[in-house]
Order: C-alpha cells, then sequence, then structure tokens
C-alpha cells in the first residue's frame, strides 16, 4: 500500500466524521466509503460491494439523541484497503473480519470524542461567565471541538493502514490454510449480513399495515429479474452460435426497481388525507390502539 494511499484514507476519515454531524452528504455513508476507498485504492467495484453491503447491514440501526452507534463507514474504509491489497482477503471476508469488528470497536473511540469534547464545552461556559465575554475565544474553541472527533477516525485508520498489514496478512494466510473452515463462515456471514439488515429494518416499518407493497415489491423485482436473467442467457446462446450477433441484452438495472418502488411510495402518500389540526379525538385515539395492538414495537405513519 503506497504512502499517499495511505494519507488520503486517513484524511478521509477524519473528515467523514465532520461531515456527518454537519452537512451529512452522501459521502459519509458506507456505501460513500466505499466509493472514495474504491477509487484511492485502484479497485472501485470491491469498494461498492464492500459499501453497499455494509450499508444494508446497518439499515436499520438508527440511535437517537446523543447515542453513539456502530462505525460502517470506518470499517467499509478499512475492509475496502485490505481487501484490495491483502492476498486471498475477499470483500465477503473482509465484511465479517474487518468491517464489522472494527466498527463495533469505533463505538469505545465515539465515546471517548465525546467524553474529550466536553473539555471546549467547560471552557466555552467559563468564557460566556467573564464580565467581558471574549466572543473570538468562544468561537476558536467551539471549532477545537471538531478535533477530538476528527483524531477518533484518522488516528485507528492510519495506525491500522500502516502497521496492520502484517498481521491482517498473517490472517489471511490462515483463514486460506489451516483455518479455511473458519475462512469459509466468514465469507458467508459476510454475505448475509446484508439479509439481517434488512431483517432489522423490517422489525421496525409498520409491515403488517402495508404487507401487500412488500408482497409486490418482492414478486415484481424476482419476476424482473428472471426474466431479464433469461434474456441475457438467450442473447449469450445466440452469440455462440451466431458470430455475426451483436447485440447485447443488458440486466436489468436495480434503479429500475428503485423508482418502481418511489412511485408506489409517491402513489400512497398522495392517497393519505390531510387532516386539519394537530390532534386526535379520543375516539380515534382509542380505535387506533385496539387496531394496533399486534404493531407493538413497529414505527407507525405518523412517526414517520
Amino acid at each position: 500500500m503506497a504512502w499517499w494511499q495511505i494519507l488520503l484514507l486517513t484524511l478521509y476519515a477524519g473528515l467523514e466524521i465532520l461531515d456527518e454531524l454537519q452537512v451529512y452528504s452522501a459521502l459519509n455513508t458506507p456505501v460513500g466509503a466505499g466509493l472514495i476507498a474504491g477509487i484511492i485504492m485502484g479497485d472501485l467495484p470491491t469498494g461498492l460491494f464492500i459499501g453497499a453491503s455494509m450499508q444494508l447491514t446497518v439499515l436499520g440501526i438508527g440511535t437517537f439523541g446523543g447515542a453513539s452507534k456502530i462505525d460502517a463507514t470506518t470499517g467499509t474504509v478499512l475492509a475496502t484497503a485490505f481487501s484490495t491489497t491483502v492476498k486471498g482477503m475477499s470483500p465477503q471476508t473482509a465484511i465479517s473480519s474487518i468491517a464489522v469488528p472494527v466498527a463495533a470497536i469505533m463505538i469505545e473511540l465515539d465515546i471517548l470524542a465525546r467524553f474529550a469534547n466536553t473539555y471546549f464545552s467547560h471552557r466555552i461556559d467559563h468564557l460566556i461567565d467573564q464580565d467581558k465575554i471574549n466572543y473570538k475565544a468562544v468561537e476558536r474553541n467551539v471549532l477545537y471541538g471538531a478535533i477530538p472527533w476528527s483524531l477518533s477516525r484518522a488516528v485507528p485508520v492510519f495506525i491500522a493502514l500502516a502497521f496492520g498489514r502484517g498481521l491482517v496478512q498473517t490472517i489471511a494466510n490462515a483463514l486460506n490454510g489451516d483455518l479455511l473452515w473458519l475462512g469459509n463462515g466468514l465469507a458467508v456471514a459476510g454475505a448475509t449480513l446484508p439479509a439481517v439488515g434488512f431483517a432489522v429494518l423490517l422489525r421496525y416499518l409498520p409491515v403488517k399495515k402495508h404487507a401487500a407493497y412488500l408482497i409486490l415489491g418482492f414478486t415484481v423485482t424476482t419476476l424482473f429479474s428472471v426474466l431479464f436473467s433469461s434474456i441475457q442467457a438467450l442473447g449469450t446462446g445466440l452469440s455462440q452460435v451466431n458470430k455475426g450477433f451483436t447485440s447485447i441484452f443488458n440486466g436489468l438495472p436495480m434503479l429500475a426497481i428503485a423508482m418502481l418502488g418511489l412511485a408506489l411510495a409517491i402513489l400512497h402518500y398522495k392517497s393519505i388525507p390531510l387532516t386539519k389540526g394537530a390532534t386526535q379525538t379520543t375516539e380515534n385515539q382509542s380505535n387506533n390502539a385496539n387496531s394496533d395492538s399486534d404493531d407493538e414495537g413497529e414505527i407507525t405513519d405518523d412517526e414517520l
């Protein structure tokens, strides 16, 4: 791994957490991290595969208030870097053996960054309590608060990339040697993690109320996937028989399925009557409570 790759990934790790706390662009998400890390490492498909897999894995995970959550973005950066440079480290194995453990460990560093940030908060309180407030000093300490956040991501990424490649290579050799059974298990686990993310998400969505959309989406996706796969197989067979056949049959783009889901969401949203006022009558609340007794734990439409 070149020194400039380590430097760029370290800078990105330090900046992405600040972006998550402020602007929150798509570049601070796992799939965004996969894009950036894939470009830097010169293997965009691997970066996008790992980033998308981690994005789906944490699809149903969220936090409220100041709670910390697993840092799938940093895990994606390290998994992409090592998967593209360590021999024998497949993307699936990198997801389960690097991305997920790193994402979990980063919770502790996130808490440490929050704790260190209180130092600047107390300094701001002290400056405000003075008779003559130094507004410039207050502004500086507000900006200083970004330093612990940035270092909490940049430092571990730099240490891992600069000094951890040998250890990861040793682990990869073991997983492809005497511990091949464990390596195969980690690869299977890495491939199934996105399904876990979907399961967690469905646990909190009002699936029982909108089961028809779930069935429709699954059915349409399956039918289209089978149809386009068959067409591609037909085109491949024709090209083998007739060398003059140069037409290309493309597969079903996921964007088309996403646009179909968006269209259904817009139709459902427009079908919801807009009620005047911010409160409901006691009778309606009672009816809703009775009808929703079986949906405990789900997020209702009003909460969305």
